[in-house]
């Protein structure tokens, strides 16, 4: 070995390998070729791996829907001075989560009665196109048991867009939901309220859709007012093709679930590992899955009963998790089977200081949550054991996301409690941004993206 480290007289300088003049022999100048292959070899593996773990985040709770992500080397530590790439401000405003595919960032807004789609550029932040998708007003006020009316914490641009790389799919919460190739160009449109009917839901539509191959999906979960109109309003699950806009199916999802308990903001997420695909659609007191291709329902966990559901399900290897409504239970629901199933498919359950609108989130064989007034929990995923439980400060609306052995924790003020994901709790560091945060995290290239009241952020580490 030579002071360079490397063998046969090979020295190394800045951005080249050179053999040492004074062993300039045929030997040593076919180890050299061998070495600079190696090297060449070793520099495309770490750029094929750096690439798979830069997730896209192209949904609302990221790449595989249930707040997770593979990325590394993220960022720990932020404040206004620090770790903030770029800022920028949004037209209007919003709940919803920025969609990201590659360089390419989609968010919705609502700006006065307008509601747009636009595109930002990743990297930067600057916008490179908006969109206005349609009009709508955000009634505060509203006859009970009537028409919707939207609760003061959030408004129409609620529901997170999604996109694939080739289509950007937008849904707001007057039932709009239209279609855009990345250049902006409009592929179709529909309103869901104009095509099946007035939305009932108390407080506001909220669901984001869902794309599965070819197909855009999307629930509507909602009181059914059969007590007191002479045609109940329909809950659904409905496709459609992500390019033409043709409805492909429609399922009636009517649970019997009466008044405000037949309320769900639920996002569907895709069990991809069984066979077929499952869609785990939670709300209405009910826990069901559909086929994505067709739209039959496959299998349902009936019983499930609190009150209106926020908070969507969660996926482990083998159990799927959900929170009865209005801060009931936490179930663990073993996946799979066919029909109706009994009691017997719930692995275990807990019923304290469960969420009310933060989704959990797995990470390992560990399930964290966190409740919307700041309690959080880890469990063992697998048996429901408890861990540990802390209170971190301020209240909740933000699902955690989990990446990098790390859980983080938004609360509503802009503070962001980062945690190590392990079975002992272990505070990393706490963030805090001068804005209001409902949205969840997204999680790209090595950066973190929220979404304020005021601005979009984008973190990076410093």
């Amino acid at each position: 070995m030579n002071r360079a480290g490397l063998p046969g007289g090979v020295a190394r300088r800045p951005g080249v390998l050179l053999l040492s003049p004074w062993k300039i022999t045929p030997m040593n100048i076919a180890r050299s070729r061998l070495l600079r292959h190696s090297v060449l070899f070793v520099l495309m593996t770490a750029a094929a791996a750096s690439a798979l773990l830069a997730d896209n985040w192209p949904q609302w709770r990221g790449p595989r829907g249930d707040s997770t992500s593979q990325e590394q080397n993220l960022p720990l530590v932020w404040n206004d001075d620090r770790g903030i790439a770029w800022q920028v401000e949004l037209p209007g405003w919003g709940n919803s989560t920025p969609a990201i595919w590659g360089d390419a960032m989609f968010v919705t807004t609502q700006d006065e009665d307008r509601l747009l789609l636009m595109r930002l550029e990743k990297k930067t932040g600057k916008r490179l196109w908006t969109q206005q998708v349609g009009t709508a007003v955000t009634p505060r006020e509203a006859e009970k048991r009537s028409v919707q009316k939207f609760h003061q914490l959030h408004n129409n641009a609620s529901p997170s867009p999604t996109t694939d790389g080739q289509v950007v799919i937008a849904h707001f919460g007057n039932g709009d939901l239209a279609a855009y190739d990345f250049s902006g160009k409009q592929l179709w449109r529909h309103n869901l309220q104009e095509t099946f009917g007035p939305y009932s839901i108390w407080w506001g539509h909220a669901n984001s859709p869902v794309l599965f191959g070819k197909l855009v999906i999307c629930v509507c979960m909602q009181d059914s007012l059969a007590d007191k109109a002479e045609k109940p309003a329909d809950s659904y699950v409905v496709a459609y093709d992500k390019q033409s806009g043709q409805q492909v199916w429609k399922t009636l999802r009517m649970t019997g679930a009466e008044a405000e308990q037949g309320d769900s903001y639920t996002t569907p997420i895709v069990h991809a590992e069984s066979t077929p695909p499952e869609l785990l659609v939670m709300g209405g007191n009910q826990l069901d899955a559909y086929d994505p291709a067709s739209g039959k329902q496959l299998w349902y966990l009936k019983g499930i009963v609190g009150g209106r559901t926020i908070t969507g399900p969660a996926l482990g290897p083998e159990l799927a998790y959900v929170t009865e409504g209005m801060r009931g239970e936490l179930l663990a629901v073993k996946l799979g089977g066919s029909g109706e199933l009994t009691p017997r498919s719930i692995a275990w359950r807990y019923d304290s200081n469960t969420p009310d609108t933060c989704c959990p989130v797995v990470a390992g064989n560990l399930l964290f949550t966190v409740s919307d007034h700041g309690i959080a929990m880890c469990f063992d995923a697998r048996t429901g054991r408890a861990y540990w439980k802390q209170r971190l400060a301020g209240n909740y609306k933000a699902s955690p996301v989990a990446a990098d052995g790390r859980v983080y924790f938004l609360n509503m003020s802009g503070l962001c409690t980062v945690v190590s994901a392990s079975d002992r709790f272990d505070k990393l560091a706490t963030n805090q941004l001068d804005d209001q945060t409902l949205a969840s995290p997204a999680i790209s290239d090595g950066r973190i993206y929220l979404r304020g009241e005021k601005h979009l952020y984008c973190i990076e580490k410093r």
